[in-house]
């Protein structure tokens, strides 16, 4: 199997049966003999062509009268594979590129097929694809085609941002995001780690982050769970901001701290990181899978006063008790991380944001009553939909007017190189 043949299985897989591009590309590489090289180029035309879709099927369709759009599955992937390629990868010769999605093109329509790709991919090469809106006379039009971004996007993100920032802030989502290490400072510091990772991946660029005293910034890593000073638990993977996030807390030694959607853990064991593993944080969550992977962490990382539970926080009586700190991180669309999942811009909508926040403004209301009196609340969300942070957290000071919030963050690619969170910590 060649590179291209990867990516295409792996975009298929994204679009028939709803897999995470990650987990999709990851089922195919692991199935394949591909080098190494082989395996990025697959990595970045998969990710490449969700992040461009709009701006490849705009140029593909400029080439045949009847557009791309009643075309089968199979064939749109190979056009669009074929596409990324020839309009984004210099590098990569034309001729190959043709040539391979010709191949697939038959395979997938027989010859019919093959001598229409074989056209229009011939005149993409020669033509290229069609002028870009006018940045100047409509940015949210450019913003729309170039960053492939649809337009309800384009206006919550423009509604958060405005104007001045809208460019600069839809391109940042279409660029990779770097590793992000938090640094278990329970067992050594920065400086330390840093020595010894360069040691452990002398290829790789670290830098420590001027965020979070525990943030180390790599690139060209590799796989970090192969390293052994990942495996000694002396980091973990998690982006500076949900870092921030946890940082936001302000655990401390002896509080006893909620970590109400637990999910992985990254958030629990960062809290008892912060509390010197001297507090009692409850790690809660509705999946007992994931919890499992949470303890897994604690265990790898040395971490002692973390306990999990299962519990379902849009029932009233999930919780026992009050807590110093309650962290929510709430279930929310993730238009923070499309960096990472660019494939969610063609399956999150208007409605589910609708629905995210609906799910969000209950959880609010459940796990509010559990903050002790001296206590505090971190609401977050990895997203950048108003509906699902600000306007939640002004919508519940409203209808709590004892509560106010103490201090507010939010994070963006294109400003911190994070993933885009806003969070809120609220006090009585």
């Amino acid at each position: 199997m060649s590179a291209r043949a990867a990516a295409r299985r792996a975009i298929r897989r994204v679009e028939k049966q709803g897999a995470y591009a990650t987990l999709a590309l990851a089922a195919e590489l692991d199935a394949s003999p591909l080098s190494a090289r082989d395996r990025a180029l697959a990595t970045e035309i998969v990710y490449g062509v969700f992040r461009h879709r709009t701006r490849l099927d705009r140029a593909l369709s400029a080439m045949t009268p009847r557009g791309i759009k009643k075309l089968a599955p199979k064939l749109r992937a190979v056009l669009r594979v074929a596409a990324y390629q020839l309009l984004f990868l210099d590098r990569v010769p034309a001729h190959a590129v043709i040539n391979d999605a010709v191949s697939a093109a038959r395979r997938a329509g027989g010859g019919r097929m093959a001598g229409f790709a074989n056209g229009l991919l011939r005149r993409l090469a020669r033509e290229g694809e069609p002028p870009l809106p006018d940045a100047d006379a409509d940015r949210a039009a450019y913003v729309e085609v170039a960053c492939s971004l649809p337009a309800w996007m384009v206006a919550c993100l423009r509604d958060r941002v405005g104007d001045d920032e809208l460019i600069d802030a839809a391109e940042a989502f279409n660029r990779p995001p770097p590793l992000c290490l938090r640094v278990n400072t329970l067992r050594t510091s920065a400086e330390v780690l840093l020595e010894r990772l360069r040691t452990e991946a002398p290829d790789a660029e670290l830098e420590a982050s001027p965020a979070t005293p525990e943030a180390i910034v790599a690139h060209r890593l590799g796989a970090p769970e192969q390293l052994p000073a990942f495996a000694e638990g002396l980091c973990t993977v998690q982006d500076i901001g949900a870092q921030l996030v946890s940082r936001l807390a302000n655990a401390a030694p002896g509080q006893r701290i909620l970590d109400s959607c637990a999910g992985l853990g990254g958030k629990s064991t960062h809290l008892a990181q912060l509390a010197s593993d001297q507090a009692t944080v409850i790690a809660a969550d509705v999946s007992r899978a994931k919890l499992d992977k949470a303890e897994e962490a604690c265990r790898r990382l040395g971490i002692r006063s973390v306990r999990s539970v299962v519990a379902d926080l849009t029932a009233v009586d999930s919780l026992d008790g009050t807590f110093d700190r309650i962290v929510l991180d709430a279930p929310c669309t993730g238009l923070g991380v499309l960096r990472r999942h660019p494939e969610a811009k063609w399956r999150i909508t208007p409605q589910q944001v609708d629905e995210m926040a609906a799910l969000q403004r209950t959880m609010l209301d459940v796990v509010a009553p559990r903050v002790a009196p001296d206590g505090a609340l971190v609401y977050s969300v990895c997203s950048f939909s108003a509906a699902e942070g600000p306007d939640q957290v002004a919508a519940f000071c409203q209808r709590n007017p004892g509560w106010r919030v103490d201090e507010e963050l939010t994070t963006w690619p294109h400003r911190q190189d994070t993933d885009a969170f806003y969070a809120a910590r609220l006090m009585r």
